[in-house]
């Protein structure tokens, strides 16, 4: 491989498509190790309801960027990017293949083409906004990014108030959408020669996948584990308490709703947001598409293209 060391896989899809037995398969085919590009994947104590890789699955190849942080700690697609490039150039340093697996589409795009520079910051703006959001409700915000940057609001969860505000910041100081200054950025030249591949999945075959999970998320313990995170003092005002799944089973302990209500709304809420996924890959015209149970086709192609 010393002859293509600039070269990396990049696996993408939608939650629940099964990523992470694809990812496994085709580092152990290549002489990989897998380098993770999931938000939530990242804490500590947040195992099962990120679906995050086993043990067993860990001791088949190397993994990296598994828990690094503690649920309190600030995170980033900037920081993402800075870790996982120093890991891709560990792992390439070592003459292995970088297998780059996740669906947080925001942070692959960081790594591979890096963030749009110089966008406006002011604290005082930002902690107005937050205060705004504290007396009038989340919602609120995201109503107003719907009309001042319509674009930006069709791709974010109404509920992550970190991207609203952050949205809303960079229009009150510089008068532009921040949708519009990541266009002008371009995103065009990538620092790493990627081979993209995406799964998916007929609709209704990836939305019962992801009911299936949900459930099994439960008999494996996501309440207790929500639990055992509030007791640790992370509280639910947390981005990453706000994730899918913990904000849902956040309600469960506090008694704020019953089990089963909480579950159905998890479930719409994954669906959704595999639906937001599925959108913003859709876009990207170097992805080549496969099923998850093609993955000699996969091997096959990366092959190729490593051999290229």
């Amino acid at each position: 491989m010393s002859a293509q060391r600039d070269k990396i896989i990049v696996l993408v899809g939608p939650t629940g498509v099964g990523k992470t037995g694809v990812a496994i398969e085709v580092a152990k085919e290549l002489g990989g190790e897998i380098v993770n590009a999931d938000s939530m994947q990242v804490y500590r104590y947040m195992d099962v309801g990120t679906a995050k890789p086993t043990a067993r699955e860990r001791a088949a190849v190397p993994h990296h960027l598994l828990d690094i942080l503690d649920p309190d700690e600030d995170f980033d697609a900037f920081i993402y990017a800075k870790m996982a490039r120093a890991a891709i150039a560990e792992i390439r340093q070592r003459d292995r293949l970088a297998v780059v697996v996740g669906g947080t589409g925001l942070y692959l795009k960081s790594l591979l083409y890096g963030l749009f520079p110089g966008a406006a910051k002011d604290a005082e703006v930002r902690q107005r906004l937050r205060k705004e959001a504290a007396d009038k409700g989340d919602t609120f915000l995201y109503q107003r990014l719907q009309e001042v940057d319509p674009e930006t609001a069709r791709r974010l969860n109404p509920r992550d108030l970190v991207r609203v505000v952050r949205a809303l910041e960079v229009w009150e100081c510089t008068g532009t959408p921040i949708s519009k200054l990541q266009k002008e950025h371009g995103f065009s030249q990538s620092m790493y020669r990627a081979l993209k591949i995406g799964l998916h999945l007929p609709r209704n075959e990836l939305y019962a996948r992801i009911e299936r999970r949900a459930d099994e998320m439960l008999t494996a313990g996501l309440v207790a584990e929500v639990q055992d995170l509030l007791q640790r003092g992370y509280g639910p005002e947390l981005k990453s308490m706000q994730a899918l799944g913990y904000r849902h089973m956040v309600r469960v302990v506090k008694g704020e709703m019953v089990l089963e209500k909480a579950v159905d709304s998890m479930k719409r809420d994954t669906r959704r947001y595999a639906k937001r996924q599925l959108t913003w890959f859709r876009q990207d015209q170097e992805i080549h598409w496969f099923t998850p149970a093609e993955k000699d086709s996969i091997v096959r192609l990366a092959r190729e293209y490593l051999e290229s």
